[in-house]
């Protein structure tokens, strides 16, 4: 019985290790992880994006969303082995799409908590978007 439930907290403690909630900062640039920048091409002309992410957009601006299309997109750019960042505006979204892609789908995200904001109020200066 000890082995088994042993084996369970194994694999609970390898699921949720899928996930970590990380503060944005400027920092978080210069570690060479892929950053997914999830958020709405006209949150992306209105701030910029961070330089060498990737903006796949998952909420529309209705709040609607199409997952297969979302992870197409994603899977060009990210292996699902592979750990990768995502941020939004101030960290709501990805908190709900970090937590889905991580216990559902077994990627290992990194959720970028505060968004692009956080890291503008820290003196990050973003690039232009350019689709």
């Amino acid at each position: 019985m000890k082995k088994v439930l042993f084996g369970l907290l194994l694999v609970m403690t390898s699921v949720v290790a899928e996930l970590q909630q990380v503060w944005a900062s400027p920092d978080f640039v210069d570690k060479n992880i892929k950053i997914i920048d999830i958020r709405t091409p006209a949150e992306w002309y209105e701030t910029g994006i961070i330089k060498g992410s990737y903006p796949i957009m998952f909420f529309d601006e209705q709040g609607g969303f199409d997952v297969d299309g979302f992870l197409a997109s994603l899977n060009k750019v990210v292996k699902k082995d592979e750990p990768f960042a995502l941020i939004c505006r101030v960290g709501s979204r990805t908190g709900m799409v970090s937590e889905f892609l991580s216990e559902k789908l077994g990627y290992k995200v990194i959720d970028l908590q505060g968004g692009i904001m956080k890291m503008i109020q820290e003196g990050y200066k973003t690039v232009p978007y350019q689709p």
